[in-house]
């Protein structure tokens, strides 16, 4: 993009501000703003930039500036209270103990390529920051068996966190979307792991016992691949205080998509039993024609991917 172009979005980008800001009847005046709402001001635009401008040029630019404006914000004073309840196009994660919160997003390249962007928020003095890098395209092992670091960061935008706790210290799962490519989608459950400051990704705790057919094995985290046409659950259930997944099976897909998965309407899941989680071939006893599902991640269209409330109909 040419100096013209970048002059040209950047005034766009102030001159939406007011409108941004007239979307919250309640605000005050822009000269009495707190610095945290200009913040949140600057990402409002740049996040629906990200997600909804028409050319990728404008869409990487916007990506870029918003992971600066989003790294100042956090790094100011007080900034972990801030609640950011009008970033529509960012995910805010808090785990039980609210000793961080996890901010991700998504950017769309092609219809073939998604890339994600995150970080985390330790809820300490100095306010430590955690950037995340996705590179969930280049692990080259099987990514139900690695361990990552931040900076080899399994992409995701995540719609919850459930708390482990354990005499070892707490852990923490990460319950993610991937958009993955046009014909296939990704459903991930990630174990974050925060000693001294430093995070890692994926531990061995999703535990499968030896059978007839295969030796007892371990996985680091879960990523479940299904057809971009099915809707697929993979959530924690508080009701049976279970991790509850959709069994799929394979079909038939769309011309030129080849094999893929859909739920059949069973479920699979994993118990917690001493700190691990043990796997649940079949949660349920019978098939029902449809499948339960619990409290809906969205609140039946109310909230979007990212959690946040939409605008009353």
């Amino acid at each position: 993009m040419n100096l013209k172009k970048l002059l040209l979005y950047s005034f766009l980008l102030l001159a939406a501000l007011p409108v941004c800001a007239q979307e919250e009847a309640a605000l005050q005046p822009l000269t009495e703003k707190s610095e945290m709402q200009l913040f949140e001001d600057t990402l409002a635009v740049l996040g629906y930039a990200v997600v909804n401008d028409s050319l990728p040029d404008n869409r990487f630019l916007a990506c870029r500036e918003m992971i600066v404006r989003l790294k100042q914000a956090l790094k100011t004073p007080g900034s972990f209270d801030y609640p950011f309840e009008r970033l529509k196009s960012i995910s805010i994660q808090y785990p039980q103990d609210s000793s961080f919160r996890i901010f991700s997003w998504q950017l769309y390249v092609d219809k073939e390529e998604y890339r994600y962007f995150g970080a985390i928020q330790l809820n300490t003095p100095e306010l430590n920051l955690i950037p995340l890098q996705d590179r969930s395209f280049q692990i080259s092992e099987d990514p139900e068996k690695a361990v990552l670091k931040p900076e080899e960061w399994y992409g995701a935008v995540y719609y919850n966190v459930k708390q482990v706790d354990t005499p070892q210290g707490p852990y923490y799962l990460l319950f993610g979307f991937d958009g993955y490519s046009f014909y296939y989608k990704r459903k991930v459950i990630d174990v974050l792991r925060i000693q001294n400051g430093q995070a890692t990704f994926g531990a061995p705790v999703f535990y499968h016992p030896a059978t007839q057919d295969s030796p007892e094995f371990a996985k680091a985290r879960i990523v479940r691949e299904y057809s971009a046409a099915a809707t697929v659950k993979v959530n924690y259930d508080p009701t049976y205080e279970i991790i509850m997944f959709d069994h799929l099976v394979p079909g038939g897909g769309q011309y030129g998509e080849g094999i893929t998965y859909y739920p059949d309407g069973s479920y699979e899941g994993y118990n917690l039993q001493n700190g691990r989680w043990l796997y649940i071939e079949k949660v349920f006893d019978q098939m029902s024609a449809e499948a339960p599902r619990d409290y809906p991640i969205l609140d039946q269209r109310e909230k979007n991917i990212f959690g946040k409330k939409g605008k009353n109909r």
